[in-house]
């Protein structure tokens, strides 16, 4: 029975010291994302989200039988392609939050901190990635923008919060080392 307490105890450590590192992975991956995607001249950028817009309209005209003509479909993607462009900030920035927010939950940074440390780093990074747009041929910097970004971030922070606390008083709770958490 002692033995295999210290197991246990010995696997709860590895794990912990393996895993909690890599979970800065995804944000490290998602900042790439979108770098990447901020790199693109201004045309491709906007053919990528008419592309999605073309995409989204197709769909929901099938989706619905809306049975839309060619002209009709155009003028609705006319239409879409700026909700599309900003949506797509703010769902790359909600997804940059979560997994920023989840490598500093797992190394105990909660409550409020973490929405002001996640916070501060995302929409830091919004603002860098919009000087970074100023060098990319087609393209500008927008505050405007980062405000758009910062709807998806805190959004994120906060389902991290929400997910975390619930986790760590259900799910983890029996792999918690210290008794009586």
């Amino acid at each position: 029975m002692l033995r295999m307490r210290y197991f246990i105890l010995f696997l709860k450590k590895t794990l912990r010291f393996v895993l909690k590192p890599l979970s800065f992975l995804p944000a490290l991956c998602v900042m790439y994302m979108i770098f990447s995607f901020s790199a693109q001249d201004g045309v491709s950028s906007s053919m990528l989200s008419l592309k999605v817009s073309q995409t989204l309209v197709s769909a929901a005209d099938t989706l619905f039988d809306r049975n839309w003509p060619a002209d009709r479909q155009a003028q609705i993607v006319k239409q879409v392609h700026p909700l599309v462009r900003k949506a797509g900030h703010v769902t790359e920035y909600f997804i940059l939050a979560v997994t920023v927010s989840f490598p500093l939950y797992v190394y105990g940074v909660r409550g409020w901190l973490l929405v002001v440390l996640a916070g501060i780093f995302c929409t830091g990074f919004a603002g860098l990635d919009e000087y970074h747009q100023s060098f990319v041929a087609g393209r500008g910097p927008s505050v405007r923008d980062v405000f758009i970004d910062c709807i998806g971030i805190y959004p994120g922070i906060f389902l991290v919060r929400i997910l975390g606390f619930i986790g760590r008083k259900t799910v983890f709770a029996p792999l918690s080392l210290r008794r009586g958490r």
